[in-house]
């Protein structure tokens, strides 16, 4: 049975982008995983650190889709590999959602985003769940390194 989350607010808020747990990226602090991958359209541009010092997830959301300003070139060549970093920084730095990912043991991880069918699985569950992807290639990376250091199966 597949575990599915969305809402920050709902069981497994904590995978989604917009749940409140920090992150260090580059030397700089960013609120929410959310903040972080806004303000990567935008590198070396005010308009990152705008995203980044924004008020919450939706205001960096809101920001991060204006076309005042150029996206990066390489976006779409880049933005899943950004999203791994960000998720596996926030899964590494706050240890109780290392414990809570790996808990989901070998269940399908699915953001349940109605309308988003390149990181959730949209509407009609079609989607490409690309978020899911990530957290679940993530979860086997925190329990293959949980193994090495402790020389036992953690499920």
């Amino acid at each position: 049975m597949a575990v599915e989350f969305y809402s920050k607010l709902e069981a497994y808020g904590e995978f989604s982008n917009f749940s409140p747990h920090g992150i260090q990226m580059d030397g700089l602090w960013y609120p929410t995983v959310e903040h972080y991958f806004q303000a990567m359209k935008f590198p070396g541009h005010e308009q990152a650190e705008k995203i980044r010092c924004s008020a919450n997830p939706k205001l960096a959301k809101q920001l991060g889709r204006t076309r005042k300003v150029a996206l990066r070139d390489d976006w779409e060549d880049v933005k899943i590999d950004i999203m791994r970093s960000a998720v596996r920084a926030k899964f590494t730095t706050h240890k109780e959602l290392t414990r809570l990912l790996i808990g989901t043991g070998e269940e399908e991880l699915v953001e349940a985003a109605p309308s988003d069918y390149f990181w959730g699985c949209g509407k009609s569950g079609s989607g490409q769940n690309w978020l899911g992807r990530l957290l679940m290639e993530v979860r086997q990376e925190l329990r293959d390194e949980a193994m090495e250091k402790e020389g036992r199966v953690i499920s």
